[in-house]
C-alpha cells in the first residue's frame, strides 16, 4: 500500500500545485495589470550594461528551450528525445527480467539488487524529463492528466519508497510499456515517418503492442498479488504466462489452460475482454490492410553495378518491352548499364512477368520523379544517364510535354550534372528546355522531338520513297535473321534490318586519305559503309558531324560513322593497318596488330603510307566505270576560282508546265514557282543559310479552290492529306516542308506542297509556314476524290496521308487510324485516265486560265491505278498496318511492324519507330545529330534558338558563310537504268557500283529500291521494297532504284546528270 499511496500522493500533490498557482495567477497577475506594469516602467539608459531581465522573460524562454527540446527541432532536443526512447527501451527489457521471475515483492536490500540500482539511474533521467515536459507544456493542468504523466507518477515515486523500505516491488512497472506509444511522435520528430501511412501504420502497431503487454502486466500483478486484504488465494504465473493468456483471450480461442483464479483478475478480465476484443477486431483488420497496401516496390536501389540509368516518363509494359528489347540488344556490346525504372503506378501483372524474367538487368521502384525523396531512393546522382518516354498515344500532346518538361526541371535541381534524354511530342516545346539553366548540350543532353523526326522522315520519303524504312533499320536494333522458307524479297529486305549504325575511331593507316577514299576502301576491304567523319575545329574546339563530305581529309582520332551489323565488325576500322592487313582477304582476320604504326597516330611513316594508299585507290578504277562509260584516266588537279569573286547569275531555262501564274492585283503573268531575278535576290536563304525563304504570305494568297486547282495540271508536286480538326493539336507541318526547303536543293527543284484538308487548321500552323515557298492549300477533304483529282493526285510525286486528331480513350486503339486507312484505301481504288498528252499550245483567255499556272503544252502521262501511286501513310497503331494493303493477305495481324510488307516497301510509318532512338542516343550522343542531320535538311542549333522565340524563319543577306552552308550532303534516290551507270544493271554487282559512283561523281550509295515482283508478265506488281546497305557481291537489276547521299547539286557529281540543266556558276 505504501507503493500506491506514493503514486496517489504525488498525484494529488502536483495537481493541487498547479491550481493553487493558476489561481493564485488569476488574483494577482491579471493581464491588465501586467500591461499597465511595462507602461509604467522607465526606460533605461544605454549607459546601463547589466539591464535587470523581468521575471516572465525568463520563464519565456525557459518554456520555448524546452519546447525545442522535447519537440525535436535542434540537434541537442533530437538526442534529448533518442536518449528518453532508449531508456524506456531499456528499462522495460528490465521489467520484463524481474517480471520474469517467481513473486512480485521482495526483501532484498538496496545495494545488492542489481536491477533496482539500474532502474533507479533510469527513473532519475525520467524525471528530469516530466519537468522539462512541465515547463514546455502550455496548460499545466492538462499536462497532469496526460497519459505519459500517470507513467511517471506510478512508476518513479515507488522506486524512491523501495530505497527507504529495502523492499522491492514491481508494482505498476508495466505501465512504463506505454512509452511505446509515443513512437510515431519520436520518429517523425527525427524525420524518419514522413508518409501517413506508416504514421499510421506505426500508430496502430504500438497501440496495439502497449495495450497487450500493459494488460499483461495488470493480470501478472493481479494473479500473484491475490484479493485484499489478506493476498493470500494468488497464483504463480510468469508475465510471459499473462501475454500468452491475453492473446488467447483477444482472439476469442480460450484454451482454457491458464485462467485466472482471483476477483480483481475475473473482473479486470471482464473489463479488458470488452476493450480488447473491440481493439483486436479494429485494429488487426486495419494493419493486415496497411501492410497490403505497403508497395513491395519500395525501398532504395543498392548499386551493385557500377553504371546503371534511370528511366521514367510513360512507363507502361509496351513502351518498356519496346525500350529493352533495342536497348539490350545481343548485337550491342556488353551492356552492363542497369536499368531502374521510376513510375508512380504499380506494374501490372503482366509488367511483373518481364520484371521477374529480366531481374538481373533491370529493377522497378514506384515513386515520383517530383519527389527528391524518390530520387534519392533510384540514386539518380549516381546514374549515367536519365531517360524520360513519352506517351505517344496521349490526348494532350502539349499536356504530356509539359509534365515531361516539369519532370527536367525537377531532375535538374536535384542532379544539375545528370545527363538527360527526353522525348517530347511537340516541336515547338523543345524552346522551354533552352529554360532550364542547367540544360546543356555539350553535357549530353538532348531531345527527340516526335513530330519533328516523323515529319522529317516523311519529308525525306518524298525525295526517296522507302527512306523511311531505310533510316528506320538503320537506328533501330534488329537482328535480321532469315529463314530458307522466306520469299527472295524478303531474305534480302531482312538481311538489311540487321544493319545498324555504329562509331568508332579511325585507325592511323586512313590519315591523310580523302572521306571518298577511305568509304571505298572501308567498303572493299573491311566490309562497312563509312557514312560520315566527325571533325573539330581548330579555332573553337566545336566537333562537326560531316555527311559524305567534299574533298575532306582523315586527320589522326577521326571519328567515323558505320553501317554494319554488329559491334565487333567495326571494330575493324580501329585494328586496321596498312602494312599487316594489305594483303587479307577475309576481313575477319583483321585483328588489332602490334606493329609502330599504332605507336601513334600522327607518327610520319604512317602519314607517308596512308597518302600512298590513297593514290593507290584513287589510281585503280573499279571494273573501268567512269563518268563517261569509257576507260578511267588518272585524275586531273581542279582549277579553283578566286574567293572574292562572286557568282554569275543562274543561266535561264524554260519553266516547267505548272510553273506560272497570274498576279492577282495587276493581271500580270508571273512565274510563281521560279523567279527570273532569284539568283539576283538580295534575301533568298533564311539567317543562317539553311534553308530557302520567302517573305511572309497571308493564307489567303495560298488558299486555292478546286477550279482553280483543275485548271493546272500540277506535276511532280507533293500532296499532303490532313486529317484534322479545327482545335486539334498542331502537329508541326514546319517539320515535314522545311526539310523539303533545304538550301542544297536548287530554287528550281523544290517540290510544290499542295495541303488537302480544313483551312481553319492550317491558318494556326500558318505562322510557321508563312516564309516557305511553294505551298498551296485547298480547303476540302482528302477523302473526296473530286478534291484529290483536282490537285492531280496521280501527278505527285508523293502523297502523304497525316492526322493530326487524337484518338478518344474510349475508343477502340484499332480504330485511332480509321481515317487514314480509308483515304488511303480511296487512293488506292481510284482510276485515271491516262490521256493527258500534248495539250493546246496557244494561251487560253484570261477569263479561264488558273490563278497557278499557264497552259499547259506537254504533261507527262498520269498513272492508270491509284495503287501504283507513291504514297505513305503515317499510323498512330502499328497492328493496323495489315489493313493498308489489303490485297497482301501475307502478313499476320501480330507481325512486328518492321516485317511487314508496307514498312518494307516504305509506304506505311508509324512513331514507334522512333522508340529506338533513345538508347541509340544514350550508346552513340552523335548518332541522333547526324539523323537529325540527315533528317531535318540542316536544322541547327542556332535555328532552334531563332525559332524558339515564335516568330518563324527570319530572312538573311547571303553571304560567303550562308551560301557555303548549301555545300552539304543531300538525300536522293537515282535509276540505274537513266545514267552512266546503267551498264552495271546488267550484270553488275553493288560493289562495282558504290565504287564507280564514290570515285567518279562523290556520291554515297546506302541502299538499294528493287521491285517486289522481277518478272515481266503483265499482271507483276509495281511494289518496290527497301534494301539497307547490301553486300558488296550482291547483284544488280536494271530497274533497282538506289538510295544515295549527293552533295550540293553539281553535274558532275550526279550519276544520271542530264536532267541537270548547265550551270555557268558551278565548275
Amino acid at each position: 500500500w505504501c507503493f500506491l499511496l506514493s503514486s496517489i500522493l504525488t498525484f494529488v500533490m502536483g495537481v493541487s500545485g498547479v491550481f493553487v498557482l493558476r489561481v493564485l495567477k488569476f488574483i494577482f497577475c491579471r493581464e491588465r495589470e501586467e500591461d499597465e506594469y511595462w507602461e509604467r516602467r522607465p526606460i533605461q539608459e544605454p549607459k546601463d550594461e547589466n539591464p535587470v531581465v523581468p521575471a516572465s522573460d525568463i520563464y519565456a524562454e525557459a518554456k520555448n528551450w524546452a519546447g525545442e527540446l522535447i519537440s525535436g527541432q535542434t540537434r541537442a532536443g533530437k538526442i534529448l528525445v533518442f536518449c528518453v526512447f532508449i531508456l524506456s527501451v531499456v528499462s522495460l527489457l528490465v521489467y520484463f527480467r524481474d517480471a520474469s521471475a517467481e513473486g512480485v515483492e521482495h526483501c532484498i536490500p538496496y545495494h545488492e539488487n542489481t536491477s533496482q540500482q539500474v532502474d533507479l539511474a533510469f527513473n532519475v533521467g525520467f524525471m528530469i524529463y516530466f519537468l522539462i515536459r512541465f515547463v514546455a507544456a502550455n496548460d499545466k493542468l492538462h499536462f497532469m492528466f496526460e497519459i505519459g504523466s500517470f507513467v511517471d507518477y506510478f512508476t518513479i515515486p515507488p522506486m524512491f519508497v523501495s530505497i527507504f523500505l529495502d523492499r522491492t516491488w514491481i508494482g505498476l512497472r508495466f505501465l512504463r510499456v506505454l512509452r511505446l506509444m509515443s513512437i510515431p511522435d519520436i520518429l517523425q520528430y527525427l524525420n524518419v515517418l514522413k508518409l501517413s501511412t506508416s504514421i499510421r501504420l506505426t500508430q496502430l502497431i504500438a497501440m496495439f503492442i502497449s495495450v497487450w503487454l500493459a494488460a499483461a502486466g495488470i493480470v501478472h500483478l493481479l494473479e500473484n498479488s491475490g484479493d485484499p486484504p489478506d493476498f493470500d488465494n494468488g497464483q504463480s504465473l510468469t508475465y510471459w504466462d499473462c501475454v500468452y493468456f491475453l492473446m488467447v483471450t483477444m482472439s476469442t480461442v480460450g484454451y482454457g489452460d491458464i485462467s485466472c483464479i482471483t476477483t480483481l483478475g475475473r473482473a479486470f478480465q471482464v473489463l479488458f475482454l470488452t476493450v480488447g476484443l473491440a481493439l483486436f477486431a479494429s485494429a488487426i483488420p486495419e494493419i493486415i490492410e496497411l501492410l497490403g497496401n505497403r508497395t513491395k516496390y519500395g525501398g532504395s536501389f543498392k548499386n551493385e553495378r557500377v553504371r546503371h540509368i534511370v528511366v521514367c516518363g510513360h512507363i507502361t509494359y509496351e513502351s518498356v518491352t519496346y525500350f529493352l528489347k533495342d536497348f539490350l540488344h545481343p548485337d550491342r556490346e556488353k551492356v552492363e548499364e542497369m536499368v531502374v525504372f521510376l513510375h508512380r503506378a504499380e506494374p501490372d501483372l503482366e509488367f511483373e512477368g518481364l520484371l521477374k524474367r529480366r531481374h538481373t538487368q533491370i529493377k522497378y521502384f514506384q515513386g515520383s520523379l517530383m519527389n527528391p525523396g524518390d530520387l534519392e531512393r533510384t540514386k539518380i546522382r549516381e546514374a549515367d544517364a536519365c531517360l524520360l518516354l513519352a506517351n505517344k498515344y496521349c490526348q494532350d500532346p502539349d499536356a504530356e510535354d509539359a509534365a515531361n518538361i516539369m519532370r527536367v526541371i525537377s531532375i535538374k535541381n536535384y542532379a544539375h550534372d545528370l545527363r538527360v534524354i527526353i522525348q517530347l511530342m511537340q516541336y515547338h516545346n523543345k524552346a522551354y528546355l533552352m529554360n532550364i539553366p542547367s540544360w546543356s548540350l555539350s553535357n549530353g543532353d538532348d531531345v527527340i522531338c516526335l513530330a519533328e523526326l516523323k515529319l522529317g522522315f516523311i519529308a525525306q520519303s518524298c525525295l526517296a520513297p522507302g527512306f523511311t524504312t531505310l533510316m528506320a533499320n538503320l537506328f533501330a536494333m534488329r537482328s535480321g535473321e532469315t529463314s530458307p522458307d522466306m520469299e527472295a524479297w524478303q531474305r534480302d529486305y531482312l538481311q538489311g534490318t540487321g544493319c545498324e549504325m555504329y562509331t568508332e575511331i579511325l585507325s592511323p593507316s586512313f590519315v591523310g586519305m580523302t572521306f571518298n577514299q577511305a568509304s571505298v576502301l572501308c567498303f572493299t576491304k573491311l566490309k562497312l559503309l563509312l557514312l560520315a567523319i566527325e571533325t573539330k575545329s581548330d579555332i573553337a574546339k566545336e566537333t562537326k558531324i560531316m555527311i559524305n563530305p567534299r574533298g575532306v581529309k582523315i586527320v589522326a582520332n577521326t571519328v567515323g560513322f558505320f553501317i554494319a551489323n554488329d559491334a565487333e565488325e567495326v571494330r575493324r576500322a580501329n585494328a586496321f593497318c596498312k602494312a599487316c592487313h594489305e594483303d587479307i582477304k577475309d576481313c575477319n582476320q583483321i585483328r588489332k596488330c602490334k606493329c609502330k604504326n599504332f605507336v601513334s597516330g600522327l607518327l610520319a611513316h604512317s602519314v607517308i603510307k596512308s597518302q600512298q594508299m590513297a593514290t593507290g585507290i584513287a589510281g585503280k578504277p573499279m571494273n573501268g566505270v567512269t563518268q563517261n562509260g569509257t576507260k578511267a584516266k588518272s585524275p586531273t588537279p581542279t582549277s579553283t576560282k578566286p574567293a572574292n569573286v562572286p557568282p554569275p547569275p543562274c543561266a535561264p531555262y524554260c519553266p516547267k508546265p505548272g510553273q506560272m501564274k497570274i498576279e492577282k492585283k495587276t493581271g500580270r503573268i508571273v512565274n510563281d514557282l521560279v523567279d527570273i531575278d532569284f539568283e539576283q535576290t538580295i534575301m533568298k536563304y533564311d539567317s543562317t543559310g539553311m534553308f530557302h525563304w520567302t517573305p511572309a504570305r497571308a493564307i489567303e494568297e495560298c488558299i486555292i479552290d478546286k477550279k482553280e486547282a483543275a485548271m493546272t495540271v500540277l506535276n511532280g508536286h507533293v500532296v499532303v492529306c490532313l486529317f484534322a480538326d479545327v482545335d486539334s493539336p498542331l502537329i508541326g507541318l514546319r517539320n515535314l516542308v522545311m526539310p523539303l526547303r533545304a538550301s542544297n536543293f536548287h530554287f528550281h527543284e523544290i517540290k510544290h506542297v499542295v495541303i488537302v484538308g480544313e483551312v481553319d487548321y492550317i491558318r494556326r500552323e500558318w505562322k510557321t509556314l508563312q516564309n516557305l515557298p511553294k505551298i498551296s492549300i485547298l480547303a476540302g477533304c482528302p477523302r473526296n476524290r473530286e478534291d484529290l483529282r483536282a490537285v492531280n493526285v496521280n501527278l505527285c510525286d508523293m502523297c502523304i496521308i497525316v492526322s493530326a486528331k487524337v484518338p478518344l480513350t474510349s475508343d477502340d486503339s484499332s480504330l485511332a487510324d480509321k481515317e487514314a486507312i480509308l483515304a488511303t484505301l480511296n487512293i488506292k481504288a481510284m482510276t485515271f485516265d491516262d490521256t493527258f498528252g500534248a495539250l493546246a499550245k496557244n494561251p487560253a483567255p484570261s477569263d479561264s486560265r488558273s490563278p497557278l499556272g499557264n497552259t499547259i503544252v506537254l504533261q507527262r502521262r498520269g498513272t492508270v491505278f491509284g495503287a501504283c501511286m507513291p504514297m505513305i501513310t503515317e499510323l498512330v497503331n502499328d497492328s493496323n498496318v495489315q489493313f493498308i494493303d489489303p490485297d497482301d493477305d501475307d502478313d499476320d495481324p501480330d507481325t512486328e511492324l518492321y516485317l511487314t510488307q508496307p514498312f518494307a516497301c516504305g509506304t506505311a510509318f508509324a512513331v514507334s519507330v522512333l522508340d529506338s532512338l533513345m538508347s541509340t542516343t544514350y550508346f552513340n550522343p552523335n548518332a541522333l545529330t547526324l539523323i537529325r542531320s540527315l533528317i531535318t535538311g540542316g536544322a541547327t542549333q542556332e535555328l532552334e534558338q531563332i525559332l524558339a522565340e515564335g516568330a518563324g524563319l527570319r530572312g538573311g543577306y547571303s553571304t560567303p558563310k550562308t551560301l557555303n552552308n548549301r555545300d552539304r550532303c543531300r538525300v536522293g534516290q537515282v535509276p540505274i537504268f537513266d545514267g552512266p551507270m546503267a551498264k552495271l544493271g546488267e550484270s553488275g554487282t553493288y560493289s562495282e557500283l558504290f565504287v564507280a559512283c564514290l570515285k567518279n561523281f562523290g556520291v554515297l550509295c546506302i541502299g538499294l529500291y528493287r521491285f517486289r515482283d522481277t518478272s515481266s508478265c503483265f499482271n507483276a506488281s509495281s511494289k518496290r521494297y527497301v534494301i539497307t546497305n547490301p553486300p558488296g557481291t550482291f547483284k544488280l537489276l536494271p530497274t533497282d532504284q538506289v538510295f544515295v547521299l549527293m552533295q550540293f547539286g553539281r553535274k558532275k557529281d550526279w550519276p544520271h546528270g542530264k536532267e541537270i540543266p548547265e550551270y555557268k556558276d558551278e565548275p
